[in-house]
């Protein structure tokens, strides 16, 4: 199965804050973010997307009949969303360090549950004999995607880094955006 993933644009946040699950509106145009990511798409797959609006806004310039799918949001990051990184207690953080994969911020999901979650839905369209498909989504979803793909271990996923507007293909073979 081929996946094309796609970091959304930037959202309207300041630099240095916490935001995972929080519904947060583009700080750019879409049409001229579809427009530099739209050819590097094959052009008849289905599209997923994340449904939080910095993701759907783009997919549906991208595609006439984007499908949200919960699984693909973002970490929620819970009392931490919107907070900037400065002020998250060091004890918090230095407590996420030590277990990255399953410490969980207050009121949040741990990266574990990000991952086993990104990954049934892979395996859903697996399943579903999807041969290619298009995720607009999250760079957390990426990296798990990203690792799962290259057999990365934990701590070189979890270190993976997604621009904003990029396009990543995995399982791909052959084609130009891979």
């Amino acid at each position: 199965m081929q996946l094309w993933l796609i970091r959304h644009p930037p959202p309207q946040v300041a630099a240095g804050v916490c935001y995972g699950r929080t519904d947060l509106a583009l700080a750019d145009d879409v049409a001229a973010a579809a427009a530099r990511i739209r050819p590097q798409l094959p052009p008849h797959a289905p599209l997923f997307t994340s449904p939080l609006q910095r993701c759907r806004q783009l997919a549906a310039a991208l595609h006439p009949a984007p499908q949200s799918d919960e699984r693909l949001q973002e970490m929620h990051f819970g009392d931490w969303e919107m907070t900037p990184w400065s002020q998250i207690q060091r004890e918090a953080l230095d407590g996420w360090a030590a277990d990255p994969l399953g410490y969980r911020p207050p009121q949040g999901e741990s990266v574990a549950e990000l991952q086993a979650r990104v990954l049934a839905f892979v395996a859903e369209a697996h399943d579903a004999g999807l041969q290619q498909a298009v995720l607009v989504t999250h760079a957390g979803v990426m990296k798990v995607i990203v690792g799962q793909a290259r057999g990365l271990p934990e701590r070189k996923w979890m270190a993976l880094g997604f621009d904003y507007e990029s396009v990543v293909c995995v399982g791909c073979t052959g084609t130009a955006a891979c």
